[in-house]
């Protein structure tokens, strides 16, 4: 999470050069190139159902990665956080099997809008409508890949999800990044490529295969607080006595929701070579 908040910060500084879009286009292609010649992926002996749900996650990557970005680009950071956040949210809500965990992802959603306050924001509905494809992506990139991360060994389904992410976004950024491209910006894009998304990305892909989906999607609540941090330390921008608050908030519902979130140990399917025991 601090990765991605430094990343999206520093990301605004490429705007004016080539666009967000192609920003977007950058961050994921480079981000590709990089898993590709460090993972090196094989497409031998990965079922079509890998694949399909491989696919399907480099889609929603692509429209996350853009949509979130258009959206920083039109309203501010903290309101394009927060309606991001619904989508992890609502895979708590909807996943969660008891009653009392659901006080976990209510207790989030009342800290991050006491954190983020988005109604002080100036209001752009496009900005608004971006955030909110945004967070539908989101919520599908959490349960896909951990349904990749557990079909898939080490970090392949990563590069294959992200290299169909940069074909996806080659329409719509690849001219944009190619027309403003020079040396210097490909350092920089390189560089951000690694903090979003080929960090941020290995690491919630370990981290889904050790939690459950309402934990992983209620802890998300934790950016916010994270980017308010980065803000006070980097940026100057000290937090009043009401964010301060919504920030405790955030902090007990993530350590709520990770006392409960592990994920049971899943019960190994019987080989079909093997003979049943006869019984006694």
């Amino acid at each position: 999470m601090f990765s991605v908040q430094l990343g999206i910060g520093l990301s605004t500084h490429l705007f004016d050069a080539v666009g967000p879009a192609g920003v977007a286009f950058l961050r994921i292609a480079l981000g590709a190139i990089v898993l590709l010649v460090i993972v090196r992926p094989k497409l031998r002996g990965l079922s079509r159902s890998s694949l399909l749900a491989t696919a399907l996650l480099g889609v929603s990557t692509a429209i996350l990665t853009l949509a979130f970005t258009e959206a920083v680009a039109r309203i501010p950071l903290g309101m394009a956080s927060t309606i991001e956040f619904l989508g992890p949210l609502a895979v708590a809500a909807i996943r969660t099997r008891k009653r009392s965990n659901l006080v976990w992802p209510v207790l989030a959603l009342i800290g991050v809008v006491t954190l983020t306050r988005p109604w002080l924001g100036q209001v752009d509905l496009v900005g608004i409508l971006f955030a909110a494809l945004a967070a539908c992506c989101w919520a599908a990139y959490i349960v896909l890949t951990q349904k990749v991360g557990d079909a898939i060994e080490g970090f392949q389904g990563l590069a294959l999800s992200m290299t169909v992410a940069a074909i996806t976004l080659a329409p719509f950024g690849a001219v944009a990044a190619v027309s403003g491209f020079t040396p210097e910006i490909g350092l920089q894009a390189l560089g951000l490529a690694l903090l979003v998304p080929v960090i941020p990305f290995a690491l919630e892909l370990m981290a889904l295969r050790r939690m459950t989906l309402p934990a992983f999607g209620t802890l998300m609540a934790l950016e916010p607080g994270i980017a308010t941090v980065i803000g006070v330390v980097l940026l100057a921008q000290a937090p009043d006595v009401l964010q301060v608050v919504g920030l405790v908030l955030v902090v007990a519902a993530g350590i709520g929701a990770q006392r409960t979130g592990g994920r049971r140990t899943p019960v190994p399917a019987p080989d079909p070579s093997v003979p049943a025991p006869a019984p006694s």
